[in-house]
């Protein structure tokens, strides 16, 4: 499992929202490439980029920021916010993002997203956050009348490498990640989900570790990691060990 922190973006600041409201943005970093190297340094092996001002707009709009990490880090990034075009998607291929998150435009134009990931197998995630059971688009602004598991099974063949699933409702506020809600969609679809949305604490990231976690790709960490409520060093620690632990356990089975 990987460990994703997160690097949301307004206005060219490192911030955290409440629930998507971005007139609840607090800024934790004025600099967002020093934190990202913050990030590598302290072992992540990713980061989870988001350009909140470009997914309202529908375009970029923090790109000189996204430019700036990209200039810093050597770990791969996952980059998502306001992508809904190939020509958007190749730009930031062409720059080194190593993934670009599509939310919006799965929505609206699944067949985009269908080539993209055709195009750029492995390099292609669909985005599906949810307001009371329903995918939202726009910045988290509309809501559609999509279920989180239906927009998933319309990209089961498509080749795309990930599905990042948020709970818009514990976005923010540290209440723990859903997990329920997180595993049922694992369980509907065979692409790798990844978690996010109100991950808070060393015992959320523990409740990732056990057995029904464990088809899960990772999950995205934010503000609880800003706030200094989660080490990273005993976060991360504590995933290698559960993953050494589920390795033995699977070389011993193997043996019978």
């Amino acid at each position: 499992m990987i460990l994703f922190p997160a690097i949301d973006l307004k206005e060219g600041h490192c911030v955290r929202l409440v629930q998507g409201d971005m007139d609840s943005a607090t800024i934790f970093n004025d600099d967002p490439a020093d934190q990202a190297e913050t990030f590598q340094h302290q072992g992540f092996r990713w980061l989870h980029i988001v350009d909140l001002d470009g997914a309202f707009a529908g375009r970029t709009v923090n790109g000189a920021a996204v430019d700036g990490i990209l200039a810093r880090v050597t770990i791969p990034v996952q980059l998502g916010g306001g992508i809904r075009d190939m020509r958007t998607v190749e730009g930031w291929l062409a720059k080194g993002v190593a993934r670009v998150i599509i939310g919006t435009a799965a929505v609206k134009d699944p067949d985009f997203v269908r080539e993209a990931a055709r195009l750029y197998p492995g390099r292609i995630a669909v985005g599906i956050d949810a307001k009371d059971g329903l995918v939202a688009v726009n910045g988290w602004a509309e809501t559609s009348t999509l279920t989180s598991e239906e927009l998933g099974r319309r990209f089961e063949d498509a080749g795309v490498a990930a599905i990042i699933y948020t709970d818009i409702s514990r976005d923010g506020v540290l209440k723990g990640l859903n997990i329920p809600m997180t595993l049922a969609l694992a369980e509907a679809v065979r692409i790798p989900v990844i978690a996010s949305g109100g991950l808070a604490s060393l015992a959320d990231v523990e409740r990732l570790t056990r057995p029904d976690c464990a088809a899960l790709g990772g999950a995205i960490t934010g503000r609880a990691l800003y706030d200094g409520r989660i080490d990273p060093a005993e976060a991360l620690a504590l995933i290698a060990d559960s993953a050494t632990r589920r390795s033995e356990a699977d070389r011993v089975a193997a043996l019978g």
